[in-house]
């Protein structure tokens, strides 16, 4: 039984890179393509769980091979790159919410992004319950957390989706183009 369990979370873990690299090429083309700083951006923080994939991966791997093990060097280098290039991103996306509000440059609901987000909105959210079935069941708080770091991605695609439908009429008729970008940047 345990075996099986073990098998899941190993499929779930592969499931969420492959995934992941679709996603992040899909994005970042299409970003580039619309300009879209937060498309990009969405793109390449999907790069970004494609690392932290590998390290639960290993992870799972390992724990599933010899359960009292300690973390491999790897897993922790995956987890502080990762960490590291969330910080990263972010500095990125600052800098070019900056370039934009120097530049006036308007933002832009795409069609693309809404389906891209939309898509990874029903993704995350199978992927997250079922890990979070693994995870009780093999009672592994690693996997368990995991599941939470997948609800924190339903509920920032919830933001990319819904957030440009909200706002896009409001913006173009007071021409408050500066707002957008900051409000991108602090999540309001």
């Amino acid at each position: 039984m345990e075996t099986n369990l073990y098998k899941t979370a190993t499929g779930l873990a592969i499931f969420t890179i492959i995934y992941n690299i679709i996603e992040g090429l899909v994005s970042i083309w299409f970003g580039v393509q619309d300009e879209s700083l937060a498309l990009f951006g969405f793109g390449v923080d999907s790069f970004i769980e494609v690392i932290s994939g590998i390290g639960i991966a290993i992870m799972i791997i390992r724990i599933r091979q010899n359960p009292d093990s300690p973390k491999s060097n790897f897993e922790i280098k995956a987890l502080q790159i990762s960490g590291t290039s969330f910080y990263l991103l972010s500095v990125g996306l600052l800098a070019g919410i900056v370039v934009n509000i120097i530049n006036h440059h308007k933002p832009e609901t795409t069609l693309w992004g809404v389906i891209i987000s939309l898509v990874s909105i029903a993704v995350m959210i199978w992927l997250m319950k079922a890990k979070k079935k693994a995870g009780r069941q093999l009672n592994s708080e690693p996997i368990l957390v995991d599941a939470n770091c997948t609800k924190v991605c339903v509920y920032v695609n919830r933001f990319t989706c819904v957030k440009p439908c909200l706002r896009t009429d409001w913006i173009h008729l007071c021409g408050c183009y500066w707002r957008c970008r900051v409000n991108l940047l602090f999540g309001i």
